[in-house]
């Protein structure tokens, strides 16, 4: 399976998960979606900043799924695996706040993460404010950029 994640730009992510420094995208929900359940060791998660194209892509090398969280297990994730996730000690504290009350957490292992081809998706059907996209193939959903077209002289 192939996915895009949706990433907040202001949180400079991106930047991480190409340079290394994170290892690890989470997800935490209060309800099951996507991708639980729904994504393995082998697919491919493209990245892309809110309103931007989709500019680097990995590779999953593992997923672990946590339910029925407690404020106190949450804490003992971010403690676990945080720096992987890319998250500064001295911020903990905010994400805890931000997590304390979800019920599900998705860890996405990475590996092989490079820079693609800058390209737009059209998320059309997903719902707008979807943050993660699954599909079998992403040029089912990627849009075609129009080519100028070039006037021709009928003289």
């Amino acid at each position: 399976m192939k996915h895009i994640a949706i990433m907040r730009k202001s949180w400079g992510l991106t930047e991480k998960i190409l340079s290394g420094e994170k290892k690890i995208e989470s997800r935490w929900y209060a309800m099951r979606c996507a991708p639980w359940d729904r994504i393995k060791a082998g697919d491919t998660v493209y990245f892309k900043n809110s309103g931007e194209p989709i500019t680097l892509k990995s590779t999953v090398k593992k997923v672990l799924q946590f339910a029925d969280l407690t404020p106190a297990r949450v804490k003992e994730i971010l403690r676990i695996y945080g720096k992987a996730d890319g998250l500064e000690r001295r911020s903990l504290s905010s994400f805890y706040e931000r997590f304390k009350n979800k019920k599900y957490c998705l860890l996405v292992f990475l590996e092989n993460s490079r820079s693609v081809k800058p390209f737009d998706i059209d998320k059309s059907g997903f719902g707008a404010m979807s943050a993660w996209i699954t599909v079998r193939n992403v040029s089912r959903i990627t849009k075609v950029r129009a080519e100028p077209t070039r006037r021709t002289s009928s003289l």
